[in-house]
């Protein structure tokens, strides 16, 4: 399949969903009418009806689910239809809320490992957008899921990105104020007048105090081009799995990426595919970094009959 397939394919998907469960409120988008390409986009204020929320739910149940991810938390497309924030809270918020994450504890990643190790879990020790402190970080980011055990697992959830996530610095403008100071041209060297070869270390971002203890990367010599240019976030989720009272270990944790099948980009060749193998093949331990499809799932959903609203919602909207 084909990048513009994929899109057209869930594009359909999309507005045959808002057709059926929106008919009557076309004032919750903010283009009531499809827009050619262009998946359906929630109001600002209608932006919490993106996510799944059972028939069932009362207002109780509805704040309970909606407050796992504060307003400030929220992506930028997360009124699009295309949003993995919000795929991300209707899986797991629900998992959670109801109670039934626990029946994931076999969950088997692509392979063949145990997603959450140990396959005790528990809605109790799941958090979404979790906020990492303590990594250096001035504005600390959050991780999009994270079982918070004793031995941490951090998920990065991915659905129509093309990639994964690339460090910031080399995308500075001349236009922005920090950009005489902190830019990077996308190597692991002395630049700009700077004492550190990385620029968010030279701010005090930990980041590679950590790297070489999980990673065959050092960080005393110079890299070109840097390693985490490319793969900042599975980097970063690795390190915030695995950092614990400043010190790295595989023992405190793992990091898994979910993503959807059918997106050439964590296809073979595909952008996202080819992040994830360089960031795991660099792992002096492989499988501290592993990945599990949507589909796998909600396939373990449905074998289960877990939530079975969900997993009919989820074939509805996102053909998954």
């Amino acid at each position: 399949m084909t990048r513009s397939d994929y899109r057209n394919t869930l594009n359909q998907n999309y507005w045959l969903y808002k057709e059926k469960r929106f008919q009557k409120n076309p004032e919750f988008f903010e283009h009531p009418e499809g827009l050619y390409g262009r998946p359906p986009v929630f109001t600002r204020q209608d932006s919490w009806r993106n996510v799944l929320i059972s028939p069932e739910s009362n207002q109780k149940d509805i704040k309970l689910l909606l407050s796992f991810l504060p307003e400030g938390e929220k992506h930028k497309w997360f009124r699009s239809m295309n949003s993995s924030q919000a795929l991300t809270l209707s899986v797991f918020g629900n998992l959670k809320t109801s109670n039934q994450l626990h029946y994931l504890g076999d969950l088997r990643d692509d392979d063949g490992n145990m997603v959450f190790v140990d396959g005790h879990i528990s809605s109790k020790d799941l958090i979404l957008e979790y906020r990492v402190d303590y990594l250096g970080e001035p504005r600390p980011t959050s991780v999009d899921v994270i079982l918070n055990k004793e031995h941490k697992v951090a998920i990065e959830c991915k659905f129509t990105e093309i990639g994964i996530g690339e460090c910031s610095r080399p995308k500075l403008t001349k236009s922005r104020p920090n950009y005489s100071r902190d830019f990077c041209n996308g190597t692991y060297t002395i630049q700009r007048n700077r004492g550190e070869r990385c620029s968010l270390s030279e701010i005090g971002v930990e980041y590679w105090m950590y790297v070489p203890e999980l990673f065959n990367w050092k960080n005393d010599r110079d890299l070109d081009p840097c390693p985490l240019n490319e793969n900042y976030q599975l980097v970063r989720n690795v390190l915030a799995a695995c950092v614990k009272d400043k010190t790295a270990s595989y023992s405190n944790g793992h990091a898994v990426l979910i993503y959807d099948e059918r997106n050439p980009s964590f296809q073979n060749g595909g952008e996202g595919n080819r992040s994830y193998e360089e960031t795991r093949s660099a792992l002096l331990k492989p499988a501290v970094l592993r990945k599990c499809s949507w589909q796998k799932i909600i396939e373990t959903m449905r074998s289960k009959n877990i939530l079975p609203w969900l997993t009919d919602e989820l074939e509805l909207k996102y053909g998954l």
